[in-house]
């Protein structure tokens, strides 16, 4: 695939210095793209590979043009305009239309101009697919599941019955979506399954990475909002909702009934109890265990960061000693205020009777004859 600079420029929105007609075949690394390579500097720490960069073109604010030996697309955000032009030399395959000959397809399933159906793939009754949807070889669409227009599923994903998938979705390999939330009784010491009848809503622009698995609901449904992004191995469970614009990483687990409002980040190997609510705009740091509600929005950590091995060691060993230790410097605080509240009431005690010796003293010295000297006079 190859486009000109110029076409490049008019889609990203970028200021061309340079030649529009410049063909550009392949994005590359800045320390090591060729030409016909377009690169971007987003990181001002790599502005020394900028100097030296054997690419085409690259994209980069004002403030590095002057570094720049080739031709620039000058914009506000080098990043986004790497990502619109990573799109525009996409060369990710695409299944041929229509549908394989060993798919196993129902024959009420309806399926939408331009679609695709990969082989082995397994469409059960009442399935819905989207136009130009591609199902990849060895998919499962369960009954009465929906999936919308131009949404991808890669191959091996399951799609079970009564869910909805919007538009213009991705889901990577393995992913599950709508298998049973994890719903039990326990009647003396028996498990009781409780069958999980709600489903799962899966918004516009979401992509679901490889072996994810969103869990159906309890009654309600799992609904996951439109431009979400959930990157591989996380697991979200019955009737957890994920606002609008928010992003996972991988190895999150949600527990159910969880709701995270819009445009949070989820750092990786995050891990969220069960019935709590996270407030819109709320960043949670790689690792993180939350257990209570958060109603402020705000960067959020906890776990304990790396260290050498011995000096782990070393605070592991003390872990176990912190509540006595707790107890031991409350009790030192108390004892200590103690002894500090008696020094101070003792000397305010003994210059109060100083003060009262020194005036009776005063009084004697100013009358030395005293009352019983005026009674004799008279």
């Amino acid at each position: 695939m190859a486009v000109t600079l110029g076409a490049i420029a008019a889609r990203i929105g970028a200021e061309l210095r340079g030649d529009p007609a410049t063909v550009i075949e392949r994005i590359g690394n800045l320390a090591t793209a060729g030409a016909g390579e377009i690169s971007f500097l987003n990181d001002p720490r790599y502005r020394k590979d900028l100097e030296k960069t054997g690419a085409s073109a690259v994209i980069l604010r004002e403030k590095d043009l002057e570094h720049c030996r080739t031709a620039a697309l000058v914009m506000r955000d080098p990043y986004v305009g790497f990502a619109l032009t990573a799109q525009m030399l996409d060369t990710t395959p695409h299944q041929e239309k229509g549908i394989h000959p060993t798919a196993a397809v129902a024959e009420d399933a309806v399926i939408g101009s331009g679609a695709s159906i990969g082989a082995n793939a397994v469409i059960e009754s009442g399935v819905v697919i989207g136009a130009d949807a591609e199902i990849g070889p060895c998919c499962f669409v369960g009954r009465n599941a929906r999936i919308g227009a131009r949404t991808r599923l890669w191959a091996n994903c399951s799609v079970y019955h009564g869910v909805i998938i919007g538009d213009d979705c991705l889901l990577q390999s393995g992913a599950v979506i709508g298998s049973d939330g994890f719903g039990y009784a326990n009647d003396r010491g028996r498990w009781v399954k409780i069958p999980q009848l709600g489903g799962v809503i899966v918004g516009n622009h979401v992509e679901i990475g490889a072996n994810t698995c969103i869990d159906r609901g309890a009654v309600d449904n799992t609904v996951i909002e439109d431009n979400v992004i959930i990157d591989n191995l996380c697991q979200i469970a019955h009737n957890v909702r994920v606002g609008s614009g928010s992003a996972m990483a991988g190895a999150a687990v949600v527990a159910g009934s969880t709701s995270i409002g819009r445009y949070c980040i989820i750092g990786g190997r995050s891990v969220f109890n069960g019935h709590i609510n996270i407030c819109d705009g709320t960043t949670v740091a790689g690792a993180t265990s939350v257990m209570r509600n958060i109603t402020k929005p705000g960067t959020y950590s906890s776990g304990v960061p790396e260290m050498t091995d011995v000096k782990w060691r070393k605070v592991m060993a003390c872990l176990p000693m912190l509540d006595e230790l707790y107890r031991t410097v409350r009790r030192a605080s108390r004892l200590l205020e103690g002894a500090e509240g008696g020094a101070g009431a003792g000397a305010h005690d003994a210059g109060a009777s100083a003060g009262v010796d020194q005036g009776s003293a005063g009084e004697s010295a100013a009358d030395p004859a005293g009352s019983s000297g005026g009674t004799s006079a008279s």
